[in-house]
């Protein structure tokens, strides 16, 4: 189960924009605009969890992690990436990215469920996609 098996899923596509993809995943904007947040979402039908990737894939799912680390940390400059692979509301695996900053709404607690989502105003989350898209491209 490749590429052409592969469906996001629904409330993934509803709270974020796309960005491009990557080799193995697409890249995904979270419509929050408190914090600059990427979504990995390994292109791959049915996975759960990391370790039903090949080990292939494994890899390349880190490298690329390791790309949108570089994106985060050169263009937002935080204090911390926070990076997680929960799956409790959505299954289908994905890894967030979020990129903090001491003077965050939620610093130091976690980002999840403190406070109801800020989106982006439209041009703002535009902007976003394009500077990452180009970085992830480059």
């Amino acid at each position: 189960m490749k590429d052409q098996d592969f469906a996001l899923h629904p409330q993934l596509a509803q709270d974020t924009y796309a960005v491009t993809d990557l080799g193995l995943c697409r890249v995904l904007l979270m419509n929050e605009a408190r914090y600059p947040w990427l979504i990995l979402v390994p292109r791959r039908a049915g996975i759960r969890e990391i370790h039903a990737l090949t080990h292939a894939e494994r890899q390349q799912l880190w490298a690329e992690s390791d790309q949108v680390n570089q994106a985060l940390m050169t263009l937002f400059q935080p204090d911390k990436l926070n990076i997680a692979a929960l799956g409790n509301m959505v299954a289908q695996l994905h890894v967030h990215h979020i990129a903090r900053f001491q003077n965050d709404a939620a610093w130091p607690a976690p980002v999840w469920g403190k406070f109801p989502p800020e989106p982006y105003a439209p041009e703002v989350a535009t902007t976003h996609c394009e500077s990452l898209r180009m970085y992830l491209q480059r």
